[in-house]
């Protein structure tokens, strides 16, 4: 039997990423979406969840329960927000998401994608970087089986997605000259997608994965 995987953010670019490539993987079981809005796809292995509001979960507990993992991908950038307005959703609302998950689950891995450049000591002078260091930190402490903040840089769709940016394509060009000449910078979400699925199945010696870790990760071979 395969594992069976919560993932957030699947109608975003990241998370439709991570879906796609868990939904092909023979070692992922069974797939809940927990989404604000609905995604159209459909897939044996795929269910979906509209959970409008992540701090309001108490009426979901049995939706929720017996799952092997949760890859959290869901996030928002911080233009345009103060710290407190992007700390309530990047910070908070995960928080209480990632502690809904581990009293209901309690031999579940949790997987975060926060970002590149993270400031793990809370006090660096960038604000989307010290909110991403706090919450990576405070993940850590929560009663998981295990909890990797995964730390991805520039990140190459997969084939058939849907959820890209409209920005996505002006750049998407420079992927090849990126991997050649700086390698530890770009991934793809094959690759990240994988990982997490290995981060369940195989483990790692590490709880915060830069770009080379992931890339590492995604690599190993498990008995599926």
């Amino acid at each position: 039997m395969g594992i069976k995987v919560i993932i957030t953010g699947a109608t975003g670019m990241v998370g439709e990423g991570v879906l796609l490539e868990c939904l092909q993987n023979p070692a992922v079981q069974e797939v809940l979406m927990v989404n604000r809005r609905p995604f159209a796809l459909k897939h044996q292995k795929l269910k979906e969840l509209i959970a409008q509001d992540f701090l309001k979960l108490d009426s979901l507990d049995d939706r929720l329960s017996g799952y092997d993992a949760c890859f959290f991908c869901a996030g928002i950038s911080s233009i345009g927000l103060n710290e407190a307005e992007y700390t309530r959703i990047t910070y908070d609302t995960t928080l209480r998401f990632a502690e809904k998950m581990a009293s209901l689950n309690k031999k579940m891995v949790f997987d975060f994608v926060s970002g590149a450049m993270t400031d793990s000591s809370e006090t660096g002078k960038v604000m989307w970087a010290r909110v991403k260091g706090k919450t990576e930190n405070a993940l850590i402490r929560l009663p998981f089986k295990n909890v990797y903040n995964f730390r991805p840089g520039f990140m190459k769709a997969s084939p058939g997605q849907q959820n890209v940016k409209s920005y996505y394509g002006l750049i998407a060009w420079m992927y090849p000259m990126m991997k050649l000449f700086m390698p530890n910078h770009v991934l793809t979400l094959q690759e990240v997608g994988r990982a997490m699925v290995n981060s369940v199945t195989e483990g790692f010696d590490k709880q915060v994965l830069e770009v080379k870790d992931i890339r590492e990760l995604a690599t190993l071979l498990n008995d599926f």
